[in-house]
């Protein structure tokens, strides 16, 4: 948060600014309110900065969510962390230096009213980590304890993990689904694009989205044509009926962004099949996807993604000028691979942005 006064001198005009976890989503709220976004009809004046907010709770801290949507009870907190964290821990010490878990219903529907409150803003960032650990002790900036590796207020945000060694402990993945898909249902519900966060679980996303979508599959040519045909044929039984059109409500995303994607280029067919009904995009970062020495996986899957699906972050946790020096190299990355002009790049992931975040 210290670094959002920067964002006002920044080359970039707009961010999309993610919440991952409790301490978030207020200040993603609030630096939305400093920066507003109005329009949808690529509206922004050079000399203005905006903010598009996205509110959602992260895989990484999947484990501080008790879902209670079927039932009214406060768990126990050690029980609680004992049932969703593998392996179980035997250290109870450990387990109350833990936050009181947080009623998954009631985070929803808060999430559900900023979401209602900013009429632009996403659902983000959700998603499956199978490699992430808890970090040992509790946050030294939220007071709960004195610790040598915590920092100042301006240093981090409260509740990250302020350099602390890591446990052996990963959020079971029954339980990383049951929150990301109580997410994706809110964003299917207000027909809002999602952010998603995936590490070693790309197979485990899509089959999660697919079971949303089952039955709502695109049909193939042949299956367009027959129905195009039966629907001539009918043509003139419904000519006089004049009353309103009835959208049908679909439950899944209407679009889903895999952000700073890691996955093989053969996952992306998946992803990309004529069947699929929802839009999927992939978008990528110098600091993630090109952060090891080798990048021929990335450099092949960017060629394999389609040009009006790719777009591109920092994936940074502050804004200024390191920020817009990412989003530069990652502008410059793109285009070579993809053997697009600067001018010409630009404008296309402009344009992918825009068709991203507003449809």
């Amino acid at each position: 948060m210290a670094s959002v006064k920067d964002f006002a001198d920044m080359k970039a005009r707009v961010l999309t600014v993610m919440a991952t976890r409790s301490q978030d989503q207020e200040k993603v709220e609030k630096t939305a309110r400093m920066y507003p976004i109005h329009s949808s009809h690529d509206p922004l004046d050079p000399q203005s900065r905006y903010v598009v907010p996205a509110f959602g709770w992260h895989p990484w801290f999947s484990h501080q969510l008790f879902d209670d949507r079927d039932k009214q009870c406060q768990p126990d907190p050690v029980e609680h962390y004992k049932s969703v964290l593998v392996p179980a821990p035997e250290d109870e010490d450990f387990l109350r230096t833990l936050p009181a878990p947080y009623s998954l219903q009631e985070f929803l529907q808060q999430t559900e009213a900023r979401l209602n409150e900013f009429p632009f803003s996403l659902v983000g960032e959700v998603g499956l980590d199978r490699s992430f650990r808890l970090p040992e002790g509790p946050s030294a900036v939220t007071g709960d304890m004195s610790s040598k590796t915590g920092g100042s207020e301006g240093e981090y945000t409260p509740g990250s993990r302020e350099g602390r060694p890591l446990t052996p402990y990963r959020v079971n993945m029954d339980h990383q689904k049951i929150v990301l898909k109580a997410q994706f249902e809110l964003a299917a519900k207000l027909r809002r694009p999602v952010s998603v966060h995936s590490v070693q679980a790309h197979g485990l996303v899509f089959e999660l989205m697919q079971s949303m979508w089952k039955g709502h599959e695109k049909p193939s040519k042949r299956e367009r044509k027959k129905k195009a045909d039966i629907t001539n044929a009918h043509a003139s039984e419904d000519k006089d009926n004049d009353g309103p059109e009835i959208k049908q409500i679909l439950p899944f995303p209407p679009r889903i962004c895999m952000h700073s994607y890691s996955g093989p280029p053969d996952a992306l067919k998946q992803y990309l099949n004529h069947t699929v009904p929802a839009e999927i995009y992939f978008s990528f970062s110098t600091a993630i996807n090109f952060s090891s020495a080798s990048s021929a996986k990335v450099i092949s899957v960017i060629k394999a993604v389609p040009d009006d699906r790719i777009l591109i972050e920092s994936d940074l946790h502050c804004a200024g000028e390191t920020m817009d020096k990412l989003l530069k190299e990652i502008v410059h990355k793109v285009c070579v691979i993809k053997e697009w002009s600067l001018e010409e790049g630009a404008q296309k992931l402009k344009r992918n942005w825009i068709k991203f975040v507003f449809g």
